[in-house]
């Protein structure tokens, strides 16, 4: 598919969309769209396969009926084998093209001319094939991974309409929109549709103001921190994210080398973590190659045993935790002496990577400016970063308001606990390099410039150096970057002389002005101004 075509994908997906705007917040309507976009996915994917597995046999999956015993051994044979492959199952009958079609009734294809009393009532329908995609994955591999996936997808909700008929009606609108886009899943890389996924979440995030910082890092700050724990790696043996989101930081590391073997996750947030878990499976991830967990990463790890080759992170800035007593004796906090203020989370989640790094592994994690520079527990904990177990390598910082909800500026910051360099820290200050905006964006030649600098470790005049263990002890430890990164600007020479030859002209000149306008107040018979 070329990028003139992933567009027109991008924008029909959008236009669907609309079709619910206005009766809904951007981060409501957001659960139905993804949701519909992924159960058409689940059914292209789920007739794809099975005429496959048919093939032989000259039978389309669609035309197998459950009416006679043949059909039914089919059924159950197909099943069989979706649920080893694709981890759930759908009835011929069930499928998003069938629904669509029994839905939009006696309407025609022109969805903005539809006729309310034409359409067929399916609502309860769908709410039952929905729920059947889950159930029919119970007692495999693959249950808890589609547990409860649909469950923000409240049909019967007066959001969508004050009546039954109502919302059947708008549903019946939304299928037929989404029924219309060929997917091509059968001669197109699976991320095609993945990446108008992703797209679509970004719209959202920009739409949702304050809530989607929840979900949503900026794609562009993604890459970055995609590309510095890849560096120097073409496979990854596993990549951890203890604050998911919608797991697109997780998918893009993806994107940078040739393979990841599995993928790890939390996300605190149910509706998030629904989410996540849809965006993996959407981008061709099997089940049985991601773990992605519902809960709060502090106060109930998930992943306590394992270790991480690529750890990423953009958690929430300065979140409160408990900072419980119990943590002091917690394997993440206990080595430090001192745990992260309850107020201000930001290195408890530093705490938490680091020790699911593996001795080979790189983490990033982005973290309010702040963090640098406060004082108290935070700096006792740079110290010991630093001091006792030299695993800092790079801080870089990004211009402000990049982040959706926060104007503030933020940095990340990267560590390694086998570090190449392990007599230095690089300091990158990309802090004025951006594209202006009502949200700012770094532009590609800004993250091309930042990860070539970070790679090569390069000092660069007014934008990075590389900063001594020694230096950072005699800063105490504060790692604001401008202690580091000389940006002063000389100002330009004045020429005295030059200066107080224009001012003798501009004296003279005023002089002769004041004697014209004295003429001219003479000349109309009135009193001068002075």
């Amino acid at each position: 598919m070329s990028e003139d075509q992933k567009k027109i994908l991008e924008q029909q997906l959008w236009n669907i969309a609309n079709t619910l705007r206005g009766k809904m917040n951007a981060d409501e309507f957001r659960d139905y769209i993804l949701g519909f976009i992924f159960y058409k996915y689940l059914s292209e994917k789920m007739e794809m396969f099975a005429n496959n597995i048919l093939k032989q046999d000259k039978i389309k999956f669609r035309d197998v009926t459950p009416k006679s015993k043949q059909s039914t051994e089919i059924l159950d044979a197909v099943k069989e084998e979706a649920l080893e492959k694709l981890g759930y199952f759908l009835k011929p009958e069930e499928l998003f093209c069938e629904v669509a079609k029994r839905g939009k009734g006696e309407n025609e294809d022109e969805v903005d001319k539809f006729d309310e009393s034409k359409t067929n009532f399916i609502l309860k329908d769908l709410q039952n094939i929905l729920t059947n995609i889950q159930l029919s994955t119970m007692g495999t591999e693959s249950e808890e991974d589609f547990d409860n996936l649909f469950e923000d997808m409240d049909l019967n909700s007066t959001k969508l309409g004050k009546t039954p008929d109502a919302r059947n009606a708008i549903i019946a609108k939304v299928l037929t929109h989404l029924d219309k886009i060929d997917l091509k899943l059968e001669s197109t890389e699976l991320d095609v549709l993945g990446d108008a996924y992703e797209y679509l979440i970004g719209q959202f995030a920009s739409g949702a103001g304050k809530k989607a910082g929840e979900f949503y890092t900026p794609q562009e700050v993604s890459k970055i921190l995609a590309k510095i724990v890849t560096t120097g790696k073409s496979k990854l043996k596993s990549v951890y994210d203890p604050t998911c989101g919608s797991g697109s930081l997780l998918l893009r590391v993806a994107k940078e080398v040739k393979d990841v073997g599995n993928f790890y996750g939390q996300e605190m947030n149910r509706t998030t973590y629904n989410l996540a878990r849809m965006n993996m499976i959407l981008h061709g991830v099997h089940y049985r190659k991601f773990d992605i967990k519902q809960e709060d990463t502090l106060e109930h790890p998930q992943h306590l045993d394992k270790q991480f080759e690529a750890i990423v992170a953009n958690p929430p800035f300065s979140a409160q935790w408990s900072a419980n007593p119990i943590f002091t004796s917690d394997d993440r906090f206990s080595q430090y002496g001192k745990l992260a203020p309850n107020s201000k989370a930001d290195f408890a989640f530093v705490q938490h990577m680091v020790h699911h790094l593996a001795e080979n592994g790189t983490m990033a994690i982005v973290l309010p400016h702040g963090a640098l520079f406060r004082s108290g527990a935070e700096q006792h904990i740079r110290k010991y970063l630093i001091e006792n177990k030299n695993y800092l390598d790079a801080v870089i910082g990004l211009p402000a308001n990049l982040f959706y909800g926060t104007p503030i500026p933020t940095c990340i910051m990267v560590f390694k606990k086998c570090r190449e360099n392990p007599e230095n820290i690089l300091f990158i200050n990309a802090a004025e390099y951006f594209e202006r905006g009502t949200q700012n964006t770094l532009r590609q030649t800004d993250i091309d410039r930042i990860i070539d600098t970070y790679r090569n470790r390069k000092e660069i005049a007014k934008y990075s150096s590389l900063a001594t263990l020694t230096t950072i002890a005699e800063n105490e430890y504060n790692l604001n970057i401008p202690r580091y990164v000389n940006t002063f600007e000389e100002e330009e020479k004045i020429n005295i002389s030059e200066v107080a030859k224009q001012l003798k002209n501009l004296e003279k000149g005023m002089k002769n002005t004041d004697t014209d306008l004295i003429a001219f107040c003479k000349e109309l018979k009135i009193e001068t101004p002075f």
